[in-house]
């Protein structure tokens, strides 16, 4: 099983990551899991700081010659910008932030030490871990992508889209949407917002294809695989909601028009000609795309503060305001690559085993020859 610990902060020195777990055998270069550091920056209406930071891992532990032995991965990215003990005291909390329960959950007198944790610096790490696990699954034939469908009540229109040409134009686009006229409506919603002082929120969507069927079960509640994935992606900051396949709008539908019909021949087997389920169904993969979508609220540092109190005096004040981005749905959708990778890694482990990528292979090619002769 696939363990990670994260640690950091937004200022400090050094954002780094353990993953325990990892099956020897894995080839890993420095170059691949910098390809997604640099995803995560990019986007139309991210910060200054992204401007500063170079965000390059280096591999402490965990391989030789580039390859993994099987011991845990340490992971490290540098902070530019490390000057946490020279910034000034904070007590104006943030509407929409950790700042003012932090302080009170954990008996400090400045926000400072909860928001340099809370920042969503802290995923630079995970998207580290996540690259490592996207090319485990790589060497499974499972491929994850992302991209953005909404930002600030601008929708794109993307069904129509294959996989590989969704893939193509989005990471083409400023905002990482592969319909190009939303694309540029959601950049002047985003010019707007900047103007005004405000932030916007958005919906990302996930999907993983080629995931074989099965991994997750049924028989506990905490193996079913759709709730791991939730989790994972319900904890990248300033998400509020997850919805798979059809999500919500199966609520207005009647079953007939929800559900995946089931159809067989000898050459493709069982498979079906909708995916309403999101590659889900009875908490297992059923070999069809896995589809989530994410809604990611505003980021909470507005440059036209909202009201607030001092959290020393007690006196009304404006909320703290720090440097910050404006828009972060294209990067929240390479983090939510990230974790779902890892989930996804961590039940292909499960269920096929195997200590080296050569046992887990191994167990993978058998179990797919018996299911081809169900």
């Amino acid at each position: 099983m696939i363990r990670y610990l994260t640690g950091g902060e937004s200022h400090g020195r050094t954002m780094t990551a353990i993953l325990d777990g990892m099956p020897s055998g894995l080839s890993i270069k420095e170059s691949t899991i910098n390809n997604d550091l640099y995803r995560r920056m990019l986007g139309y209406g991210r910060g200054k700081r992204m401007k500063i930071e170079a965000d390059k891992v280096q591999i402490i532990s965990g391989l030789r010659r580039s390859v993994t032995m099987g011991s845990p991965i340490t992971l490290a990215i540098n902070n530019v910008d490390h000057s946490i003990d020279r910034l000034p005291v904070v007590l104006n909390a943030r509407p929409g932030h950790a700042d003012l329960s932090g302080v009170m959950k954990y008996d400090l007198k400045d926000i400072r030490s909860v928001l340099e944790r809370a920042s969503a610096r802290e995923t630079v790490s995970r998207v580290s871990v996540g690259a490592v696990c996207k090319a485990l699954l790589a060497e499974f034939g499972i491929e994850i992508a992302s991209h953005v469908v909404a930002i600030g009540g601008v929708e794109a229109q993307t069904k129509d889209l294959g996989f590989d040409r969704l893939v193509s134009k989005a990471e083409r686009s400023p905002v990482r949407c592969a319909d190009s006229d939303a694309s540029g409506l959601m950049c002047a919603e985003i010019d707007d917002a900047t103007e005004e002082g405000d932030t916007l929120g958005g919906v990302f969507e996930l999907i993983a294809r080629g995931v074989p069927v099965g991994l997750g079960s049924y028989t506990q509640w905490d193996r079913r695989i759709e709730a791991r994935l939730s989790y994972a992606v319900m904890s990248i900051q300033a998400v509020r909601g997850v919805s798979f396949g059809a999500g919500f709008e199966m609520a207005g539908m009647r079953g007939s028009m929800v559900h995946d019909e089931i159809f067989h021949d000898k050459k493709r087997g069982f498979y079906r000609t909708t995916n309403n389920a999101g590659g889900i169904e009875g908490g297992m993969t059923t070999g069809e795309a896995i589809v989530i979508q994410a809604v990611m609220k505003p980021i909470a540092t507005l440059m036209s503060p909202l009201s607030s109190v001092n959290i020393r005096t007690k006196a009304k004040a404006l909320a703290n305001v720090e440097r910050s981005d404006v828009c972060a749905v294209p990067a929240a959708g390479v983090v939510g690559e990230a974790v779902m990778a890892i989930e996804l890694a961590n039940a292909m482990i499960e269920k096929f085993g195997g200590d080296s990528l050569r046992e887990m292979k191994r167990n993978y090619g058998g179990y797919l020859d018996q299911i081809k002769k169900i």
